[in-house]
């Protein structure tokens, strides 16, 4: 029936011998069921019956719905618990021996009333059960004081109970509680008996049905809301023949059926043409492209995480008509599914947005990283805080005098950047196209009391949410570390002050090699308009773009910018000491020495500099068609027949499709020229102008310096990510030497631990919507032959002599070690056991997937807390020579004290027993020991280098995880391979590094004996189906000891405990 009253439709079940219960599941779909074996489902909108589903026990008398379930109650007494999809029974609770009179469901109870059986036959039963739908078990039923025929619950303030008996009490109470007879109420009924009770929507309204068809209706209010949206009810009206009440044509909700019309044949207005009448339904919106990309399908669910772009269920429409957003991105492709995706996407290009890790329960050991980089050279990750360097350490590393000088620096500051990154070079060096990372120079980049005063460091949820302005971020990022390497390399050359005189930021260049190659030495000239003119002389290792005021179209290269910005002069207000005030006054910049890597922050900061190098990119294009005979058309589109006319022979175009033109403003090479009054030319320079002047080195002597591109850093504009930055950098000669065996050069694509080979063009194509120029770096032609490219390894061998603690209350009781005597040290391929304990830095971050999955979003960020070497060979075997735990500076949230052994004080210098160091001292003494060639014995080495921050050649690493391991097999713990092998009971209560690394070398030695020094491979495997089937057998755990032996009390350590 409709709410006026009118009857819609009759339906008539053939099969049904009494229906007893409705239930409308949706709007338009309908189930109904009664005493026969089955459930019919009905569709309202075609009246067709869509389902049957069998009943196994007949009868289905009361029907309800939760997000979880379906309700039935069956006249045998029994609540079946139902699936929304498939109808079957998931649950059953056998409510009442007799039968059911009425059940009702909220949140997570059922409360249920019925009749029990007697001797006399059914009597209703004053007890209601109550079930808990998380334990799905029965609860303290609840008695009352009236016979219960209706109930339901009414959850306002709580999960009160109604209920109801047919002679017209009603009682408000509980379900977990006890009835109160003072909250009983009588209803007066028209007829003897009540058949029928609901609540409204609302739950502000209670209706009544009796036996002679009269409806009570209880409320709380005198103008009740009968549901959550409610409008005034309408009730049936009776027939309206001699007077017609006025009609208001402005109430929209108005029926227009109140209107007798007569029976006619004529053609209605309303009878529109079906041109006319065509339904033009609002489109639907678009689906996130990020959910359809990272959408995984388990049958026919898919489940995506939310990409957060948007307010929770708020997804505003966007009709093609009226946006004109979608106008100038017409040709943008229709995704697979018939939506639009976001413009963004198509706009940045795969390879330049921002990459992630997605991590497994390995960790990092699935993630194909392959994928990414098919070259030799190496990524840096970017889960590390503050990685958004990566791309300028990459930079520097491709700049071969800044990478050898960097690598031969050694000082004995504790966190000195220099050293620090002169150890991520040469990990850089020794990877085979495997990411590093930068934690160790991150963390003393963040103990730099400059970078924090600089707004460098970010914060994690800053980093996170992209809210740091990127492009200025590595702009200051750039001047620092420039500034820093420069003063690291002073106080390593000239350990007294650096800074001198008349405020110069530096010394002149000859200080450090770094001054050398980035220090570019200027006149300032102060002239005040008393004709006053002051000179002092400084140093700067950068310039910073100053962009012309006017906004003509007209074309300025951008050497003319560059001169500007170098040569610059200004108006300001400045001390005149003939004055003696401030007046305004001309400042002028000359430059007295070109340096040999020229450096530009881009500032590209506001709209008005993005706008400057779009137009000059279009004026650019422009000429460039024209200076080889071709016409720019207003779509600036060219047929295939007029690339080729360009391309002829009459006009040699250097460009082999238009596309490389396009966002063109930035030149490969530039000339720069010191004129004999202290002036300074620039230009821009191409191979026709060396045919033209010659070569570049014979003007060198007259003063005349050419500079080529070698890298731009740029900022990716990208909302949904919050942006990211990437390098492009030309690689030289000697690394693709080193790496690959060839010379050339090559551009490259540097997105963290995403490399890929470019075209060159590609490096100076700046589209200002999405790819914004940061940094520019220059370099002199030739710059590699004026310096000295020989690399000698700082670290010597006496690193690994005895130091003192840095730990104030040891004591020699305390030592564990006996440091290595001269006559020790160690040579290629001896062996040394290692083994390594961490302390963790940050909590992982995690989400839960909606398929109950875990999804790692941020592993936990581990700091090496101790680190343990024993001999491998000798009289002293198993002795260790390093134990050293390691101080931090940083907070530590959990020291993993069962798995570590480490804590709480441990690592404090102020009250710690155990020898303490810096992690820089033991860094060095590991890296002396893989310089040297040893062959590293342990447990889960993988592991540990890599929070320890070292390449270790594999060569160099016999780690008994993989030594004891088959193929698509679980790793074996150390713990259970010692008590398997060796007999030896380990880690009972916490780890302790000595006796572990003691024990991987005596596994490693008993994988010698069963191996046959790996001769024998056929009855190693033999040896490892026994090993594997022994521990499932055992579930993989040792058995508890009875009298705990290790490696500890073995007869090698007596000497240390001697000590």
């Amino acid at each position: 029936m409709a709410r006026g009253g009118l009857i819609i439709f009759d339906y008539l079940l053939d099969e049904s011998e009494d229906m007893h219960s409705l239930l409308l599941t949706d709007n338009s779909t309908l189930l109904v069921g009664g005493l026969q074996n089955h459930i019919l489902e009905i569709d309202l909108n075609t009246v067709q019956e869509t389902q049957k589903y069998a009943v196994e026990t007949p009868g289905v008398t009361i029907m309800r719905q939760t997000n979880r379930f379906f309700f039935c109650g069956h006249t045998s007494g029994k609540v079946s618990l139902r699936d929304l999809r498939s109808f079957k029974v998931e649950h059953e609770f056998d409510a009442f021996s007799g039968s059911l009179s009425d059940f009702d469901v909220h949140g997570n109870l059922l409360a249920a009333c019925g009749f029990s059986s007697r001797l006399t036959g059914l009597a209703c039963d004053r007890f209601l059960k109550v079930y808990d739908l998380r334990m799905m078990r029965a609860i303290t039923p609840l008695q009352v004081h009236v016979d219960p025929a209706f109930l339901r619950f009414i959850p306002t303030y709580t999960s009160r109970l109604a209920i109801i008996s047919q002679s017209g009490q009603c009682q408000f109470c509980e379900p977990t509680g006890l009835a109160n007879p003072a909250d009983i109420f009588h209803v007066n009924p028209v007829g003897p008996l009540l058949m029928t009770f609901d609540v409204s929507a609302s739950k502000q309204a209670l209706a009544f049905g009796d036996s002679e068809g009269c409806v009570h209706l209880w409320t709380d209010s005198p103008e009740p809301s009968f549901n959550p949206y409610s409008r005034e009810t309408e009730f049936a009206l009776p027939c309206l023949v001699d007077s017609l009440p006025p009609l208001d044509w402005s109430q929209d909700l108005l029926p227009l059926s109140l209107i007798p019309v007569p029976l006619t044949t004529d053609t209605l207005l309303s009878d529109w043409p079906a041109a006319n009448s065509a339904p033009a339904p609002r489109r639907a919106p678009p689906v996130d492209a990020e959910i359809l990309r990272t959408m995984k399908k388990v049958g026919f669910i898919g489940y995506a995480p939310n990409p957060r772009t948007r307010l929770r269920n708020q997804i505003p429409y966007r009709l093609k008509e009226s946006d004109s957003e979608f106008d100038s991105f017409s040709q943008v492709t229709e995704s697979p599914i018939g939506r639009e995706e976001e413009l963004h996407l198509h706009m940045v290009s795969k390879k330049y947005r921002k990459v992630t890790i997605k991590y497994s329960k390995l960790g990092l050991e699935d993630f194909d990283f392959k994928h990414y980089n098919k070259t030799l050279f190496a990524g840096l990750e970017p889960h590390i805080p503050n990685a958004y360097c990566n791309c300028m350490i990459q930079v520097l590393y491709f700049l071969e005098p800044v990478r050898c000088l960097i690598q031969n620096h050694l000082c004995q500051k504790e966190f000195c950047l220099a050293c620090e990154l002169g150890f991520l070079f040469h990990m850089l060096d020794l990877s085979r196209g495997d990411p590093c990372q930068g934690s160790n120079f991150l963390r003393a980049f963040r103990t730099i009391p400059e970078a924090s005063a600089l707004g460098l460091i970010l914060a994690d949820s800053d980093e996170a949410s992209g809210k740091g302005n990127l492009a200025r971020l590595i702009q200051r990022w750039n001047r620092f570390i420039l500034t820093q390497l420069h003063q690291d390399m002073q106080e390593l050359e000239v350990p007294q002050a650096y800074r001198g005189a008349g405020g110069s930021s530096f010394c002149s260049s000859g200080d450090s090699v770094i001054g050398q190659l980035f220090s570019c030495e200027m006149e300032n000239c102060s002239l005040c308009r008393c004709g006053s003119e002051t000179v002092r002389a400084s140093s700067t290792l950068l310039f910073t773009l100053s962009y012309p005021e006017d906004k003509t179209g007209k074309n300025c290269d951008f050497a003319q910018v560059l001169k500007r910005s170098i040569c610059l002069e200004q108006n300001t207000q400045a001390w005149c000491d003939n004055c003696e005030k401030y007046q305004p006054t001309i400042q002028t910049r000359n430059i007295r020495h070109l340096p040999d890597i020229l450096v530009i922050n881009c500032e590209v900061n506001s709209l008005k500099e993005a706008d400057f190098w779009r137009m000059q990119a279009e004026v650019s294009f422009k000429m460039a068609i024209k200076k080889h005979g071709g016409e720019i058309s207003k779509n600036k589109e060219f047929a295939l027949a007029d690339w080729k006319e360009l391309g002829s022979p009459e006009g040699v175009l250097m460009c082999s499709s238009i596309e490389e033109l396009k966002n063109v403003w930035l030149p490969f090479s530039i000339r720069m020229k010191m004129t004999k009054n202290k002036g300074l030319d620039v230009c821009n320079w191409t191979d026709g102008d060396e045919i033209q002047w010659g070569p570049a080195r014979a003007e060198e002597e007259h003063g005349v310096f050419v500079y080529d591109l070698m890298a731009t850093v740029v900022h990716i504009l990208d909302s949904r990510t919050g942006g990211s930055l990437v390098a492009h950098i030309k690689v030289g000669e000697t690394y693709h030497q080193r790496k690959e065996g060839v010379t050339h050069q090559q551009w490259y694509l540097f997105n963290d631990f995403l490399i890929e080979p470019i075209d060159k063009h590609e490096a100076v194509q700046f589209d200002m919507n999405w790819k914004v120029p940061a940094i520019l770096y220059y370099v002199k032609r030739n710059l590699n032959s004026k310096y000295n490219l020989n690399i000698k390894n700082p670290i010597e061998a006496s690193v690994l002599l005895a130091e003192a603690s840095l730990a104030r209350k040891q004591r020699k009781t305390h030592t564990t070690f006996i440091p290595l005597m001269l006559n020790e040290m160690p040579q290629v391929g001896d062996l040394v056991g290692l083994d390594a304990e961490f302390v963790t830095l940050n909590e992982e971050e995690a989400e839960l997937r909606s398929d109950g999955t875990k999804s790692t979003i941020k592993p936990s960020q581990m700091s090496v807390a101790r680190i343990t070497c024993v001999r491998g060979q000798g009289p002293n075997e198993g002795i260790p020579f390093i134990d050293d735990y390691i101080s931090t500076q940083e907070q530590v949230v959990d020291y993993l004290t069962q798995y570590s052994g480490i804590k709480p004080g441990d690592l404090d210098a102020k009250i710690s027993s155990k020898h303490l160091t810096t992690l820089k001292s033991t860094y060095l003494k590991l890296r002396f020991l893989i310089d040297i060639g040893v062959k590293f014995v342990g447990h889960g080495l993988q592991k540990d280098f890599r929070v320890i921050n070292l390449m270790v050649p594999k060569d160099q690493v016999l780690d008994t995880v993989y030594l004891f391991h088959m193929p698509r097999k679980r790793m074996i713990s150390l713990r259970f391979l010692a008590w398997y092998f060796l007999d030896l009971k380990i880690q009972g209560e916490t780890h302790d590094s000595i006796e572990d690394a003691r024990t991987a070398l005596q596994l490693y030695r008993k994988y010698l004996e069963l191996s046959k020094n790996g001769t024998e491979p056929e009855s190693f495997h033999k040896v490892l189906k026994g090993l594997y089937e022994k521990g499932r057998k055992m579930d993989w755990k040792v058995p508890e000891p009875e009298g705990q032996t290790s490696p500890k009390n073995a007869a090698v350590f007596s000497s240390v405990l001697a000590l």
